[in-house]
């Protein structure tokens, strides 16, 4: 078959399937050039979830009679004034939204600029332009898309449904509206809640003010926020404790220079630095904001412009990792606000209607130190305790271990109310500890709490002079499947280094001579099979810096060596507990991501029982 040029209507249609593969996809180009002309306020409608119509109605320059004809022209654009590639700071460049549009669906544009008498009009239907007509338009533009894809029937059966299509087209709009607060953005259409968000003033308080409307209002009290610089690159934004998390990573939003992108490097980020505090099947919440040279960025890898490509990956990575460490180390020893209402709906009988709870009578009461600011936590029914048999812990001179559910009565110290977490009053259930503080009542997770002061123990061993290590009187054998038991040789000195000293034994056994003497008295072979868990994870996931990985497995070890449930603390066991809590980083939460911690003011319990 001989080569042939294609009708220039038929490439239109083919470049459309690039730019504009859903209605969504339309909705986010035509916002662009919104925002790119400068407009402060943008109005979106959707009909047949975008199919049957498109409206956006902007208040930005406008554009000029022989500005419009170009428009609608491929490779046409007012973005590019000195044709420079490397060095793009709008949100588009191609100049091909407006004819893919127009080659796939009937678009029609009135606009008008500030200094115009007259507005300008033009429509173009299934890729064919028809002429520039003066109109009657306020300043701005505005552009309806009909019959979407009506040229094109093909790409109609694969679209989802309207409902489906509608709440991408939400989405679209409610990622550029974290993108650009400033603006005002409305949606309105069919199988859509309506909502507006009013333009917020610019700077930190009014970015979270537009968060706080669009990921909901208990973000809020819930963000750290985030303000780094190094080398050009600037990271700012807010992000969620460790505590208050959601099921999908819907709530992470990241925008680079302006615009909202999905990469993959910055989800790994994220990934990276939640690891120690947020069990693998959460995702945290947030919304950062890259801003650097574009010259270092390239917007044009994804036909979507989604995603991005940074000329030094490996440095933007680290420096959002460490900007999300930094923070969550900051504002480790508070857990989420969520925790008091959730904990309420939880005690109250069934059926009885929820009583109003304001965002003051939610706020935390405890009594800030230095050292321990700013604290709250959500409760996660779904977390359950391991279930392990208990190890012998850090903590000197524990009971016996015992089946007894009576609650455990120490001397009550009232010197001790001040503290963060108060002084401890019962152990209940050989699990949970009640301190009362000076407005309330705290419930600490003795297991979860001790896992957690255990790890930053044998981290900061592992820093400073390498981890403690006690030899076995007797060293132990422990028999593993025997690709395991390769697995774990294989990394036998970077286990030494960890304070676990191994050798081999046979075919799929492995002779413990030495373990973390933080760990001394616990479960061997529960410890090494943990370890060996670990290494598996490694071979899955070998890009993962070297620090990440040896973190995860001393978070695995970390787990033998503290107290179970089950386990009956002496009053001062209980109250030294607290203390480490406060003095220790990252307490609100153990290593998986759990609450270590609960708080219910004396206001809250007085609503239960129906006092207030």
């Amino acid at each position: 078959m001989p080569v042939r040029r294609l009708d220039p209507i038929l490439v239109d249609r083919i470049a459309a399937g690039e730019v504009v593969e859903r209605p969504a996809a339309a909705v986010k180009e035509l916002v662009e050039n919104a925002i790119d002309a400068g407009a402060t306020s943008i109005e979106v409608a959707v009909e047949a979830g975008g199919r049957r119509l498109i409206r956006i109605v902007d208040d930005g320059h406008g554009m000029t009679p022989g500005d419009l004809e170009l428009a609608v022209e491929r490779h046409a654009t007012s973005k590019l004034p000195d044709g420079d590639l490397s060095s793009i700071d709008t949100l588009g460049f191609r100049g091909e939204a407006l004819p893919s549009i127009g080659a796939v669906a009937r678009l029609a544009i009135t606009t008008r600029t500030a200094d115009a008498e007259t507005g300008s009009s033009i429509v173009v239907e299934a890729g064919v332009k028809g002429p520039v007509r003066p109109a009657s338009a306020p300043k701005g533009t505005r552009i309806e898309v009909t019959d979407l894809f009506a040229a094109t029937p093909a790409r109609l059966k694969f679209l989802k449904s309207d409902r489906s299509e509608a709440q991408a087209v939400a989405e679209v709009v409610k990622r550029l509206a974290i993108a650009h607060p400033t603006i005002r953005f409305t949606l309105a259409g069919e199988h859509i809640t309506p909502f507006t968000y009013p333009p917020e003033p610019a700077g930190e308080h009014g970015f979270l003010r537009r968060l706080s409307r669009v990921l909901g209002s208990d973000f809020n009290e819930n963000a750290m926020a985030i303000g780094v610089e190094r080398e050009g690159v600037r990271l700012s934004g807010f992000a969620s404790l460790p505590t208050y998390h959601r099921g999908t990573g819907a709530g992470i939003h990241f925008t680079v220079n302006g615009r909202p992108v999905r990469d993959k490097l910055l989800l790994g980020a994220v990934r990276g630095a939640y690891a120690d505090v947020m069990a693998s099947d959460r995702h945290p919440v947030l919304a950062l904001m890259i801003d650097l040279d574009p010259r270092n960025v390239d917007v044009n890898v994804h036909p979507a412009k989604t995603e991005v490509r940074f000329r030094d990956p490996a440095f933007v990575r680290g420096f959002v990792v460490a900007a999300l460490k930094e923070a969550i180390t900051r504002f480790g020893f508070r857990s989420a606000s969520t925790v008091g209402t959730r904990t309420l709906e939880s005690l109250r009988p069934q059926g009885a209607p929820p009583r109003p709870v304001s965002v003051a009578q939610r706020a935390p009461s405890i009594r800030h130190s230095s050292a321990f600011a700013g604290w709250q936590a959500p409760l996660d029914a779904g977390y359950r305790s391991s279930g392990l048999a208990e190890a012998q812990t850090a903590l000197p001179d524990l009971a016996a271990p015992s089946a007894d559910s009576r609650a455990s009565l120490p001397d009550y110290d009232p010197g001790q109310d001040d503290s963060p977490l108060g002084a401890a009053r019962a152990q209940i259930h050989g699990t949970y500890i009640v301190a009362q503080t000076q407005d309330g009542i705290v419930i600490v997770d003795q297991h979860a709490a001790h896992e957690r002061l255990v790890y930053e123990r044998l981290k900061r061993e592992r820093a400073s002079s390498g981890i403690a290590r006690q030899l076995l009187l007797i060293p132990e054998v422990v028999d593993l499947d025997p690709v395991d038991a390769d697995r774990v040789m294989a990394e036998a000195e970077t286990l030494e280094s960890l304070g676990l000293v191994l050798e081999p034994f046979g075919p799929g056994a492995l002779l413990v001579r030495e373990v973390p003497a933080a760990l001394a008295g616990g479960r061997i072979k529960a410890l090494v099979q943990d370890v060996a868990d670990a290494l598996a994870e490694w071979g899955q996931g070998a890009s993962s810096p070297v620090e990440e990985r040896l973190d995860a497995v001393l978070s695995r070890m970390s787990c033998h060596g503290s107290v179970r449930a089950g386990r009956r603390m002496k009053p001062e066991e209980m109250n030294a507990l607290l203390r480490e809590m406060e003095a220790t980083p990252l307490s609100g939460q153990c290593n998986h991501g759990r609450p270590t911690y609960v708080e219910l003011k004396l206001s809250d319990i007085e609503r239960l029982f129906g006092r207030r």
